[in-house]
Parts: structure tokens; sequence; C-alpha cells
């Protein structure tokens, strides 16, 4: 692809659907490339919004206002980076040819839910999953909770960082977690995946990106594994590399390329797998930048952000790390508008930490409003580091 210049008649103009913290590291790495960049969210001010050319505030589910924005922008390119798109628009959009979807319309559309692409992993390409049910009621949920046998993970079929998972234990837990999941998927509600619980040693993350390689041929590239630490499957810490066996890493490599190549298209995915030794599981699979990722600011030549933007610009990427590190999550801590941070200062002055504040112009308590990095000789170091500069970090009231 040509890069143009913004606001002009050459430039190269994207629209990410989709303008929170991810989005937001996406559209700096396009800026520095010269894209013209258009950010939607369905709040006003979004990260993404602050640092975009041109920001719109729309149901991103509705898809007549879709369209008719995507109509009115002409963007050359329409990047996903939330669920909660109406991907049945985005079908119309590039059948049409009126821009090109990132990584694919079919892409966005079969990841948009748990659903889509469990089916397609488990029962067309065969991988190895935790066994699984899907439900339409409490009782529905209930039966299958009692086939697979306690315990049992409930999540919404859509939803995302971890919103409306439950763990349950024993019968007298599943109303509880059928209201949770209602509450915490994004759009049709009440229908729900039941998972039965795999033992598994740890969880990764295996950043996997296709892009065009001097041939001209799609090429898949692996960045190191990242370990991460879920509480109630929100990310809250995540490290790289995760130590493997070679076995495994060959396993997870294999896995992924089988789901990222059966979708298609150019740009990063965020396939989540759990391990067992050598045995390998297939859990998700994003097909934009992950949270677990934002890791690879710290550790990696370029970062999962600056990967995805070279990968859809048809450009070279390099996925090599440069030394092990760390994230950790800095929530928010209240429910506020506009709130501030202390000890800033006092984190950057410790040698290998840095931060990331995401500019969110609303707190809640159990919100990310930032991450804290850190590099260091090892992972176990970098660990320690990163999560005492979030501790250190203090949002406050304005």
């Amino acid at each position: 692809m040509r890069l143009g210049t913004p606001l002009s008649p050459s430039a190269t103009r994207i629209m990410l659907l989709g303008a929170g913290e991810l989005g937001k590291e996406v559209i700096i790495a396009l800026q520095r490339l010269g894209v013209e960049v258009i950010a939607v969210d369905r709040y006003k001010n979004a990260p993404g919004h602050q640092v975009a050319h041109r920001a719109h505030v729309i149901d991103m589910s509705d898809g007549k206002a879709l369209r008719a924005l995507i109509e009115a922008e002409k963007p050359h390119l329409v990047v996903p980076e939330i669920e909660a798109i109406a991907t049945e628009t985005l079908l119309e959009i590039e059948a049409a040819g009126l821009a090109e979807v990132i990584p694919t319309a079919r892409a966005a559309n079969l990841t948009m839910n748990r659903e889509g692409i469990r089916r397609l992993a488990a029962e067309t390409l065969g991988l190895p999953t935790s066994p699984y049910v899907f439900a339409d009621s409490l009782a529905e949920m209930s039966d299958a909770a009692a086939r697979l046998g306690y315990p049992v993970i409930v999540k919404p079929v859509m939803s995302s960082s971890g919103k409306g998972q439950s763990r349950v234990d024993d019968a007298s837990e599943l109303a509880a977690a059928w209201d949770y999941a209602a509450a915490g998927g994004r759009v049709h509600k009440g229908r729900v995946i039941v998972e039965g619980v795999i033992d598994f040693d740890y969880e990764i993350t295996l950043l996997t990106v296709r892009a065009l390689g001097s041939s001209g041929e799609v090429e898949t590239h692996f960045c190191e594994p990242i370990g991460h630490v879920q509480v109630k499957g929100d990310y809250v810490e995540s490290w790289q590399p995760q130590a493997m066996t070679a076995a495994a890493l060959k396993r997870a490599q294999e896995i992924a390329a089988a789901v990222t190549g059966n979708l298609g298209g150019r740009g990063i995915f965020g396939v989540e797998l759990f391990v067992k030794g050598d045995t390998v599981w297939f859990s998700e699979v994003s097909p934009r930048p992950h949270d677990t990722g934002m890791v690879t600011m710290a550790t990696q030549r370029l970062n999962e952000f600056e990967l995805h933007a070279r990968a859809i610009l048809g450009l070279p990427v390099d996925p090599s790390l440069r030394e092990p590190g760390a994230s950790a999550v800095i929530y928010g801590g209240m429910d506020a508008a506009g709130i501030a941070f202390d000890g800033v200062a006092e984190t950057l002055r410790t040698p290998g930490v840095d931060l990331r504040l995401f500019g969110k112009p609303e707190a809640f308590a159990r919100r990310r409003m930032g991450v804290a990095l850190a590099t260091a000789a090892s992972t176990d170091e970098a660990r320690s580091l990163a999560k005492a500069a979030a501790a250190t970090v203090k949002p406050v009231k304005a």
C-alpha cells in the first residue's frame, strides 16, 4: 500500500471501530506512519479519540449508523478493535468493496462471539479445547453444568475483558452466574457458554502476526509467549517470555497458525491457550492487539500495536524480543469522572519502570485506567517491579 499525506487527497485513511487504550496505541503507531485515522467509540473522549485526526461517537452495533459513517468517511481500511460491532454490516461493506475490513469481515464476524470461534476451532479444525455446552436459559445452563461436572466456567457468548465470567463450584451458584453473565454480555444477552475446567499449569497469549513477506504472500510470525494472571477473566498482570517446553511451544504455534490461517487476512491475533507440560488446548482468539500484550511496549523492538499497524498496511514486521519484562494493571479504585494520579514521579524513578495512563474520562473501581511496565534480567524480577509500580500510582479525586 502506498502511504500518503494525512488530510490531503493522497491520504491513507483508516477507521478504528473501538478507541480504548488498545485502539489508542494502534492509532499512535499509525500516526507515526503518516496515516489519517478516524476513531469511533460509544462514548465521548475515549482514549483513541484524543489522538486521532477525527472522532465519532455512535452505537457500533447499529448497522445502519455504522454503514452511514463508513460511507461518509470513505476509509480504505476498517479496523475493528472491540467485539460489540454490527459485523453483518462489515460483511456487506466488504462485499460491496466500500472498504477492506481487517483482518477480514468473516474473521470479525466469527470472533465477535465465543460460539463462532469455539465451533470453528473444535468442530471445524478439530483442535483440542475444554469441553463445552451453549445454553439459552438458566435451566439449560443447569443441565450443561450437570453433564460437564462441577466446577464449570460460565461466560456470555459476547463480552470482553472477563466481563460476565464466573466459576461455578456447585448448583447453588448457578442463578448468580446466569445473572452475572447476562449483565456482562455486550449484546445478545441470554446465551452463555458453559465450559468444563481443564487441569492446566498456566495460560499464555501467543501473539500471532499475519503479514506480507518479501514474496508478496502472507507469512505467519510469532512473538515470544506471554504469561498472564487473570482474576474473574480479567487480566491483572502479564510477562514475557513465559517459559515453556520446546514441544509445547511448537504445538502452541501449530494451533495458532491453524486458527489464524483459517480466519485469514493481515494483522495481529491474540491467541489464548492453556498449557500443561507438553499438552496445549485452544481457548480463544482476538483478531486484534490483546490486553495482555501491553507488556510488549517494554519487551519487544516493535510492540504489538506497531506490529498490527505495519501488518495491516502491508509492511514488514519484526516480532523479536529485546528483554524480559512485565506489566501490571492500575485500576481506578473509585467511581468518579476526571480523576488524577499521585505517585507518578516516585514510580518513574525506579530503573526499568515505565507507565501508560490511558486518559479515560471516567473511572470505576475495577476499570483499567493505566498499566505499569517493567524490564529486568528475569521475568520474576520484572513482575515484582511492575506490581510495585502499579501499587505506587494512586488514583485520587481531582
